[in-house]
């Protein structure tokens, strides 16, 4: 996968975002992939070379392979 760079992370999230809910970029996570809290607006966009979709990535990646589904609130139970 290939890293893609964008100037407004606000505005990407706010178009990208598979949820109805879109949360602020200073909200915190913790990502089930690497069990490190994040924050939202720390993530990383990859593009999915099968078929060039735009994966919303956790900050830790590419060592970690979670994306946004993958972000629960930092007080569920893991």
């Amino acid at each position: 996968m290939q890293e893609v760079f964008v100037a407004d992370k606000k505005k990407f999230l706010n178009e990208h975002y598979p949820f109805s809910v879109v949360p602020e970029l200073t909200e915190k996570f913790r990502c089930i992939h690497c069990d490190e809290v994040i924050t939202v607006g720390e993530y990383k966009i990859f593009k999915d070379q099968g078929n060039d979709s735009l994966l919303i990535s956790c900050p830790n990646a590419p060592e970690c392979d979670g994306t946004v589904i993958d972000w629960i609130d930092v007080d569920a139970n893991h």
